[in-house]
């Protein structure tokens, strides 16, 4: 009997420190489209982003709703399920049917989570709306003391609603009052707070921004904006995808290791070449290109297949790419 108490007890000890752990999840899209993410009815990012990842989220499920702002894409409503103290990754992508969907992608430990780079945007998970800050400045002219019969005073207000890009107010008072001619302007301004974080689960709601990278010697188009991965920090990866026993694992890892990169058209070119298999090798390459910095340079990817159908393929869809 004690050693069945001492077995519940135990038990009741892991499940409460499970309950405790906190969960981070990840979204982008295949095809670059902006969104939002709203989770339980609360809308987490403050600008529309391709790359959004959540953390401290410390429930088991949630209603996520993607709102996109391009006008055309419906928006995307699920309940998510996953377990306490991982990372979950979901991709946006179009379906067989042609249809925009959220597809779960991977799972892993947040302790094996790779950092936020380049353009992600890293924001912890908060249950209230966005606060706002409004500033009011008021400016007092052309005041003068001799009377009239139809002294005026005057007061414009014009509020503009950057979440909505509209919704202009404007509204003037005429007082007519003998006595003091007083003319007041009144402005006033709303903007969303924000706090911008450098990496990690730190910080309210932030972005990860960084200055705009030039490859030296490439003046062509431009994929990603930010820096591209270290070779140092790709050689790590590398010998890490190397290690996986299976291609399946394999390209999962090197997937997850691109959403959350800015990479180089001879990186891609050269996490390719891992795969033995013509087809993994195109849905990389086809997966990479939203990632990469110098687009320019795709053409090198050529040199990693061995049929010329292959090629035609890859150029098709980055012809018809959206960002």
């Amino acid at each position: 009997m004690k050693q069945l108490f001492t077995l519940f007890i135990l038990l009741f000890i892991s499940q409460l420190s499970n309950a405790q752990q906190n969960t981070n999840l990840v979204f982008f899209s295949e095809q670059g489209q902006q969104f939002y993410v709203i989770l339980n009815g609360i809308q987490q990012n403050v600008n529309p982003e391709t790359n959004v990842r959540v953390t401290n989220l410390i429930q088991p499920y949630y209603k996520v709703k993607v709102k996109f702002t391009d006008g055309i894409t419906p928006d995307i409503d699920k309940t998510l399920n996953f377990n306490p103290g991982t990372e979950t990754t979901y991709t946006i992508k179009s379906s067989n049917k042609g249809e925009t969907v959220l597809r779960w992608m991977s799972e892993v430990p947040i302790a094996e989570a790779p950092r936020p780079m380049g353009g992600q945007n890293v924001i912890v998970y908060h249950d209230t709306p966005l606060a706002t800050t409004v500033t009011q400045t008021t400016v007092i002219s052309n005041t003068t003391t001799n009377p009239t019969n139809s002294d005026q005073m005057n007061v414009g207000i014009n509020v503009n609603d950057p979440m909505t890009g509209g919704a202009n107010i404007n509204m003037n008072i005429n007082v007519n009052e003998t006595g003091m001619n007083t003319q007041t302007q009144s402005t006033t301004t709303t903007t969303y707070s924000s706090t911008t974080t450098t990496s990690g689960n730190v910080g309210t709601v932030g972005t990860v921004q960084q200055s705009g990278y030039v490859m030296p010697g490439y003046n062509g188009n431009v994929g990603c904006n930010g820096y591209p991965m270290s070779e140092s920090r790709f050689n790590e990866v590398v010998q890490s995808i190397e290690a996986k026993s299976f291609d399946d694992s394999k390209l999962t890892m090197a997937k997850q290791v691109i959403n959350t990169n800015c990479m180089t058209s001879n990186q891609v070119k050269r996490l390719m070449l891992l795969f033995s298999f013509e087809d993994t090798r195109l849905d990389l390459a086809k997966y990479a290109y939203g990632y990469t910095h110098d687009i320019g340079n795709y053409y090198q990817l050529n040199d990693a297949f061995t049929f010329e159908s292959s090629i035609e393929e890859l150029n098709t869809y980055t012809s018809g790419f959206r960002r």
